[in-house]
Formats: structure tokens, sequence, C-alpha cells
């Protein structure tokens, strides 16, 4: 081969783009490192952000500038769903805006819980009226009070690979809260190494005496979580129904994963059932994550996953999924870190130095 050969061939592998899996946020991840994530990054999307502020004030809601803007961070303001819903869909669309597509050629994208909304909004399938109106709707339906909660427990072992004997442990007590008067309790999402349970308070506060204790920290409860993903939720799917219609929803423009590995295309889209799933059967069954993060590395194989901002609370999760099929050829925790420190594969915006890996400058 020539020298000319040699460089031509050079030049087409420099300007060839890179391929990624997009995985968007859901609740929880809006904390206090994360106040003022806006106004950090995002003055340039005034005008999208004052569209949602704008929506917001004509139902007498705070705007995400005002939240997002506060001196201080608070539990009791900034994490209510009705807030929080509104402020993680700003940041994370707004980074998504970010992404350089000139880099990076965006395969495919998902989301964790919240995130299958944000997601939905990411391929096009809302557009941005669209979007606020159904993220904000599904964050507010609890304002008056919420319906159950959740709690988070582990089961994976210390190199971040699944372990039976805590997943049997989990099983058991679900099954074991299940058979006590009053009790109810449900797997509610699969969280790459961790499992997140949903029930009423009595299951609940049954379900922290049944787990075994790890570290101090576990079972954890998440703060202003309702029971998402389970049956419980069941007037909130029918009031979500009779409030979103379907003309909300458009054919996607990018190849979405939902909760249960499905991937809806721009091209074979029922706009029905997608409606259905969304309102309705993602409301009420388990959120499969996990299985999510899987499907879009072995169906879509890219080169890099990029996590929206703000936070980074699925670094963790993201990266014990794709371990759990050996994605980019991660066997282990150590993998992960080892390959993660040379020449990172999985992008947070959320991270300043990983956030400039992925924005044009």
């Amino acid at each position: 081969m020539s020298q000319v050969d040699h460089n031509q061939l050079a030049n087409k592998v420099n300007i060839s783009k890179q391929r990624v899996l997009v995985v968007a946020p859901g609740r929880g991840c809006y904390n206090k490192d994360e106040l003022g994530y806006l106004q950090r990054f995002h003055t340039d999307k005034k005008d999208f952000i004052a569209s949602i502020d704008t929506y917001r004030k004509s139902l007498n809601q705070q705007g995400i500038t005002q939240l997002d803007g506060q001196a201080k961070y608070s539990f009791k303001l900034h994490t209510t769903g009705e807030n929080a819903s509104a402020l993680i869909y700003a940041c994370a669309m707004s980074d998504f805006k970010d992404i350089d597509r000139e880099q990076y050629e965006i395969v495919a994208v998902t989301g964790n819980s919240m995130g299958w909304y944000i997601a939905l909004a990411l391929a096009g399938s809302l557009n941005e009226q669209g979007a606020i109106e159904v993220i904000n709707t599904m964050g507010s339906m609890m304002a008056d009070g919420l319906i159950g909660g959740q709690l988070i427990y582990p089961e994976m072992d210390e190199h971040w690979l699944q372990d039976c004997t805590k997943t049997m442990i989990i099983d058991d007590v679900i099954a074991k809260v299940n058979n006590s008067e009053g009790c109810e309790l449900f797997s509610s999402i699969y969280l790459g190494g961790y499992r997140v349970l949903a029930g009423n308070e009595a299951g609940l506060k049954l379900a922290e005496i049944l787990l075994p204790n790890i570290d101090g920290r576990y079972p954890m409860r998440l703060y202003n979580h309702a029971a998402f993903h389970s049956p419980l939720l069941q007037q909130i799917s029918n009031k979500a129904k009779a409030l979103l219609p379907q003309e909300l929803f458009h054919q996607p423009q990018i190849p979405m994963i939902d909760g249960e590995g499905n991937i809806w295309t721009q091209y074979s889209t029922d706009l029905q059932k997608l409606h259905e799933y969304t309102l309705v059967e993602q409301v009420l069954a388990p959120y499969d994550f996990t299985v999510a993060i899987a499907v879009g590395i072995k169906e879509f194989a890219p080169d890099k996953v990029i996590i929206l901002g703000p936070g980074n609370t699925l670094g963790g999760p993201v990266a014990q999924a794709i371990i759990n099929v050996q994605g980019f050829d991660w066997r282990n925790k150590a993998d992960f870190i080892s390959v993660q420190g040379i020449l990172p594969r999985l992008l947070a915006m959320g991270i300043k130095t990983q956030r400039e890996l992925v924005i044009k400058y």
C-alpha cells in the first residue's frame, strides 16, 4: 500500500464517528452537589429552559430556573416529584443537546425509570411541549401525598458480579412480606447490581427487618420516592391515561430501549402500543434497567456509553449491567476500573472531566 493510501485510510479512521448508547437518568440524581447545574453548564439554553418555566408557571408551579438557582439545596424542595422531574429533565435534555454529533453517532437511547420519559424526548417521540407535559404531569401525580415507597438493596458481590445468594434472600423476603397481613412488597427496578423494592409502609418496614444489614447502609429507603413500577400505582396509571392522550406521542427518530428490553424504532413503532406501555405497563410492572443496558450493548454494539447528567448516580449500575454481559470485555469491577482509567468507555456528563470528552467546544 502506498503512502497516499495509508494517509487516506488514516483520514477515514480519524473522521469516523464513535457509536454511542445514551442513557437518561431517573429520580434521585439531582442532589446537593448538582445545585446550580443549569447555571454552570447551560446558560446557552435559555429559550428551552424558559419554555419549561412558562409551562410550570401556567400550573402555579415554581420555575426550574428558580429551583436551580436556590442558595441552598433543600430535600423538601428539590426532591419532590413535581420539582425533581422537571428539573432533571431540563438538565438531561440540555446535556443531550451538547453531545458533539460530529464525534458521536447516537445509535440508541434508554433511561432508568423516569428516564424512560426523558428517553422518549431524546428520541423525538415526544416533542418539547409533549415532553414537559408528560414528565411534569407524571411527576406531579402524588403532590398531595405519596403512594407507598421504595428501598434499595444490593444483589452483587464485591467484584460487581451477580450474587445468587443475595438474589435468593431478596426473593424470599418479598414472598414472606406478601404472606404477612396488610403487607405488600414488589420488585420495582432491576438496577445493575441492585434491586429496588416498592411497597406499602407496612411491607417496607417488615422488609427492613428481614433483609440482612449490609455495612450499616442497606436496606436503604429512597427519600420522597413512591412505589413506582408496582401494582400499587394502578390509580396513577388510570389517571395518566385520562390526562395524557396518544396524540402526544410520535414516531421516534432514534431507536429506544424500554424497561423490558424492547426496542422501539423509527420504522416499526406502534404509537398506540407505545402510549399503552408508557402509561400502563411501565407504571405498574418492574423496570428492568439491567436488561435495557444489556440490549443496548448487545444489539447496537456501541463504542461508548454516555450517561446524561445531572450527577452520576447511574455510573455504577450501568457498569455493573455491562459487566453482567461482559460488554467491552469487562468481566468484573477491576476490569472496569483499570480500563476506565486509561481509555474511558463510560462517559458521565455529570463528571466534568468526562463531560469534556463528550461536548463540542
